[in-house]
């Protein structure tokens, strides 16, 4: 889960855009090649960027939360959406194979060590790689947690955050016939795999609103119309990727291993009002994890571009550098 409204209220606190000193496809099997880059110092700290969705890709934006001159910093585009192929692609695309991924990279690119900076769905992914490869992960920095637990998605696809924002969830509800409602994320499957191009489109669109009016604090309700294209991909991946409950091997799972990253410091970066991912998720992950530190950041909600988390992101980053 992740969009980007309003980022030009936070560019203030950001790094000046810079461009990538490498860019490559990466064949990492089963059918797909994945869009990496490198920007900053080529010998500097190697942190890698994990982005949200699943299915949200990389903006250049990104690039800017860190000092070029001392960070290494490696973004890409997962499967299935942004710069990647196969477009909007489920095949062979599961939480497992992100994680290979993200090992192949750091294998390809000679890096024994990442910080890794995640927000949201990249939170999620971030967590799932460092308690898969703990020795290969020196600090976490997390923002908007997400633990693609069951009651997460009830909340957000079963009603809850509906009661705070009656307007959009009706724009995403009445799309699906009442007798469906029950299950909005099953619903909405049935449409965005239906192999009719037109619906599919509908529908993501549809998907992609209902997320995007939630993602800022300073939100009207208004979702937007994103582009066809990059919505298609977003809603498909990130609904394959909640009905298979995240591919994960329980519900919990996150949580209940999180003594694998016990020794790993980690920073939350955690809005307030976060409708997306409430902020009852990140609290009882930094109370179970005894190096993280929880940063609650008062009068902001979910999306990366809120002035009060980014402004917290770039002090985090150029703290770890003991600056």
């Amino acid at each position: 889960m992740d969009k980007f409204s309003g980022q030009k209220r936070a560019v203030q606190h950001l790094y000046p855009p810079l461009d990538p000193f490498d860019q490559r496809m990466m064949e990492v099997g089963g059918g797909h090649t994945i869009y990496v880059e490198q920007c900053g110092n080529p010998d500097g700290i190697p942190v890698i960027v994990l982005h949200g969705g699943p299915g949200g890709g990389c903006s250049p934006t990104m690039r800017r939360y860190f000092d070029p001159r001392v960070y290494r910093v490696v973004l890409f585009d997962q499967r299935g959406c942004g710069r990647s192929r196969p477009h909007a692609s489920v095949i062979n695309n599961t939480t497992w194979d992100l994680v290979a991924d993200i090992e192949q990279i750091r294998e390809d690119l000679g890096v024994e060590k990442f910080i890794v900076f995640g927000g949201s769905w990249g939170a999620t992914l971030a967590l799932i790689y460092a308690e898969t490869h703990p020795r290969h992960v020196s600090n976490l920095v997390l923002r908007g947690v997400f633990m693609m637990t069951q009651a997460e998605l009830d909340w957000f696809y079963g009603g809850g955050a509906g009661l705070f924002w009656p307007e959009p969830w009706a724009r995403f509800s009445d799309l699906i016939p009442e007798e469906e409602r029950h299950d909005m994320i099953g619903a909405y499957h049935k449409r965005l795999f239906s192999n009719d191009l037109r619906i599919e489109t509908q529908y993501a669109k549809a998907w992609s609103a209902w997320e995007n009016a939630l993602a800022s604090v300073y939100s009207s309700g208004s979702g937007g119309d994103a582009p066809g294209e990059y919505a298609r991909a977003f809603a498909r991946l990130e609904n394959h990727y909640f009905t298979n409950a995240g591919f994960l091997d329980f519900d919990g799972q996150i949580l209940a291993h999180v003594d694998r990253i016990a020794h790993i410091p980690g920073v939350i970066v955690q809005g307030r009002y976060d409708m997306i991912c409430p902020p009852e998720r990140a609290w009882q992950l930094a109370n179970a994890w005894p190096n993280a530190e929880l940063r609650m950041i008062r009068n902001a909600g979910h999306a990366l571009s809120e002035p009060g988390i980014s402004a917290e992101l770039v002090k985090i980053m150029d703290q770890l550098t003991g600056r």
